[in-house]
Order: C-alpha cells, then sequence, then structure tokens
C-alpha cells in the first residue's frame, strides 16, 4: 500500500483471517493519503479485533463476502453475475471452433 500514489476507495483482502491486523493496519495509517474510505474482507476472511480498530479510524468494513456478489445481489443483475444465467453447470463443457464459444455438453 505504501507505494500506491494514486487514491484508493477500497481494498479488498485476499488473505487468510490472521493477516487482517496488519493490513487494517496499513489501511489506518494510510487512510488521508489514499483517501481510502473501505477495507472489504473476502469471502471466509473475518477478524472482529482488526474490523473494530478500522472503524474507530472511521473506515467502513464489510467481512466475509464478494463483491462481485453483492454487486450483483444489490443491482438486480445477478445474471450478469453468472447467477441463474443458465451458464453455470456441472457438466464439463465442449469447446467449440474458439474458446469464446464454449458449450455445455448435452447428455
Amino acid at each position: 500500500l505504501d507505494a500506491i500514489e494514486e487514491p484508493v476507495d477500497m481494498v479488498d483482502v485476499f488473505r487468510a483471517s490472521d493477516a487482517a491486523p496488519e493490513i487494517v493496519a496499513d489501511c489506518v495509517r494510510l487512510k488521508d493519503k489514499l483517501g481510502l474510505k473501505v477495507i472489504w474482507m473476502q469471502l471466509s476472511v473475518r477478524h472482529d479485533e482488526a474490523a473494530r480498530i478500522a472503524e474507530a479510524a472511521e473506515l467502513k468494513v464489510v467481512m466475509n463476502r464478494c463483491p462481485k456478489i453483492e454487486y450483483g445481489r444489490l443491482s438486480g443483475e445477478i445474471g450478469w453475475a453468472g447467477v441463474s444465467a443458465g451458464l453455470l453447470s456441472s457438466k464439463r463443457p465442449l469447446l467449440g471452433p474458439g474458446v469464446q464459444n464454449q458449450i455445455i455438453a448435452k447428455n
């Protein structure tokens, strides 16, 4: 985070939960320099003490959530997120004439 020179609205934590306190400490230290507003901890990442520290520094905290899933849910674009779009299957895809033309095998 120290090397970033541009404004950052959100830090997305893709690390184990025990790494959260150090990341949050960096975020709190650099909050004003970066314009940071939100710390987002991905699915299965949760650290309540780190969240308390961030919130005490007036940062918003989201834990155990995926931004893509939440965007799709909150915007009403669930189909865009790949849910209920008929695009997800447990079957292995067959490659068509191009990688972009994958089709689902129909057995």
